[in-house]
Order: structure tokens, then sequence, then C-alpha cells
């Protein structure tokens, strides 16, 4: 299976407009992968959320990934979920019994064993983070570094870099074996989305 490069992270509390104008805004630069995060929205909210995306991703032929819940991504039409590391293999296992064979089944990792353990599970594909520093990371110990990601990628499992990754080291993240960066920050926090995502589609194609 082939992911395209960039996978975008929302975020509504970083950005300076509503999430669907600013994932708009983005799909118009070259987006064609999205991950709903915003785990704390409650679930009527996140379905409407989750709806709105899909119907936004579908004529350009992208995907949309839903944080965490194999069960809404089901109900909204969703390509997949992406699944918090805390859920292990069990949980991606469970998601594939949920969703079937042909759904996108993520997983965040942040370590090269669990890494291995998610493509031992079946698992689409796996963030790793953090590559680089990030205020959006703090608990999850130092930067991994590029290093990391050659280390990666020899399990077979596609993988896309995240934490700090910007316009000056995401073509390095592919360079060193990742599928692709995931990118949060960089996007829903810019002034202007949709140039900030075709500066990062140019530097990763």
């Amino acid at each position: 299976m082939t992911l395209p490069p960039l996978l975008i992270v929302t975020d509504r509390h970083g950005a300076a407009r509503p999430l669907t104008e600013t994932v708009r805004a983005a799909v118009a630069g070259g987006a064609r992968f999205v991950w709903l995060r915003d785990r704390d929205l409650d679930r009527d909210a996140r379905r409407d959320l989750a709806r709105d995306l899909t119907a936004l991703l579908e004529p350009v032929g992208g995907r949309l990934v839903v944080g965490g819940d194999a069960d809404l991504a089901a109900e909204t039409g969703a390509q997949g979920v992406h699944l918090p590391g805390s859920t292990g293999i069990d949980g991606i296992r469970a998601a594939r019994t949920a969703l079937g064979a042909a759904a996108l089944i993520g997983f965040s990792a942040h370590s090269i064993a669990e890494i291995a353990a998610a493509a031992a599970a079946g698992a689409d594909y796996a963030t790793l983070s953090p590559i680089f520093p990030t205020a959006s990371k703090p608990g999850y110990g130092p930067a991994l570094g590029l290093d990391s990601l050659r280390a990666a990628a020899v399990h077979g499992v596609p993988v896309f870099a995240l934490g700090g990754i910007d316009g000056g080291n995401a073509r390095a993240c592919r360079e060193a074996g990742a599928a692709g960066v995931a990118v949060m920050g960089g996007v829903m926090r810019g002034s202007d989305p949709r140039d900030a995502t075709g500066r990062f589609v140019a530097a990763l194609t």
C-alpha cells in the first residue's frame, strides 16, 4: 500500500480558523492524508467533524484516519483509525477485526521495539516520535533523531516521522528511510495552511 508522504495531524486549539477550514486549505495545498486527533471533543462533535473532513478528502481521493476510535471511523466512513501506543498489539488486531482488511490501521510508536510490534500485528503504518525536539511531545523523552528512522525502516511497515518536523528537515526524514512525515503545528498554526502544505508536499516529492 502506497500512502501519501504527508500526514496532516489536526489540532483545532492551534488553528487560527475553524478546523474544517484549515483542513480545506491544506487539501487545496495538496494534503491527501489526515489524522483527526482532537480527542477532547465530545463524540457527537467529533463524529460531525469526521464526516466533514471525509467529505473534503473524498473528491481528491484522500484518506482520513480517526484517532483512537475504530467505531467512530466505521460510523463516519473514514478510511481507518490511528491508535495510541497504549492500545498495544491487541488494539491493532481488534481494530482490524472491527474495520476489515481494507481499512487503514495506524499506530503511534515511540521506540523501534514498538515499530517492530506494530508491524508484526499487521499495522498499515506507524508514526515514530519525537524525531526532533518539539513542544507538542514533551513527555516522550529525548528526540530519537534520524538514525531511529533508518532502524525503523527495516521492519517493513511504513513509518512517518513525527515531532519537530519543518520544511528544513522533512526531506532528510525521507532520505533516512521514512515513508513520510506527520505534521501538526507546521500546518495547523500557520497563517497560510495551503501554502505551508504545498511547501511540505514539494519537499517530500
